[in-house]
């Protein structure tokens, strides 16, 4: 029976390597913006649900403001547009981040 040529179970590193090995490791370690690129996050999907729910939230606030002038739903318009418009521009300067395609990312201002 054949063993498998890329078992990691088989895999020997020299000394050497081992010491080059050490050191990247070492070095991304360091490497802050590498770690919060590797870091598997679902903080994109609710950053999104978030915002989807706002924004409709605001539109139906909006709407229910202009149709009946109650003084309640303009001030729930008030409070609730500000935070949907933060959140949009921060969904839309990851989106922006995330499509460079040079990976150091462009600032959002």
């Amino acid at each position: 029976m054949a063993e498998s040529a890329d078992s990691s179970k088989d895999a020997r590193l020299s000394p050497h390597e081992r010491l080059a090995l050490s050191r990247i490791e070492a070095r991304l370690r360091h490497d802050r913006r590498f770690a919060r690129r590797m870091r598997v996050r679902p903080a994109g999907l609710w950053l999104r649900l978030t915002v989807a729910v706002l924004a409709t939230a605001s539109a139906l606030l909006a709407v229910m403001g202009i149709r009946t002038s109650d003084p309640a739903v303009l001030w729930g318009f008030a409070l609730v547009w500000p935070p949907t418009l933060l959140l949009g521009a921060r969904l839309l300067c990851r989106a922006r981040r995330s499509g460079d395609p040079s990976g150091r990312g462009r600032p959002c201002v």
